[in-house]
């Protein structure tokens, strides 16, 4: 059986390169999860930009319906009052030609 000898100083720069050489692979891999979560966060970030001008426009179209449009209930209640006015005036056009052909 052979035997291997080795001085100290030589197993503890072999044991300080492999050291080293491990934490260079440990710091390399930190640096490209950093850098792919700094994109990701990029991407949410516009992402939430454009979330913000939706809600923007949103709340700006809220404002702006009573402008432009009527809700059923209030057109129903609009409508009601004017045919009912129609109808008093359709009657009161039908009384006076009724005394206009009695006398």
């Amino acid at each position: 059986m052979a035997t291997f000898e080795m001085p100290v100083w030589q197993m503890i720069s072999i044991a300080v390169s492999i050291l080293g050489a491990f934490v260079g692979v440990m710091k390399m891999l930190l640096v490209q999860m950093e850098r792919r979560l700094d994109q990701r966060f990029a991407v949410v970030d516009k992402d939430s930009e454009r979330l913000r001008d939706i809600e923007i426009r949103v709340e700006r179209l809220r404002g702006e319906m009573p402008l432009h449009y009527v809700r059923r209930e209030d057109w129903v209640r609009n409508q009601s009052v004017i045919e009912a006015k129609l109808d008093g005036l359709a009657l009161k056009l039908e009384n006076a030609q009724l005394k206009g052909l009695n006398l």
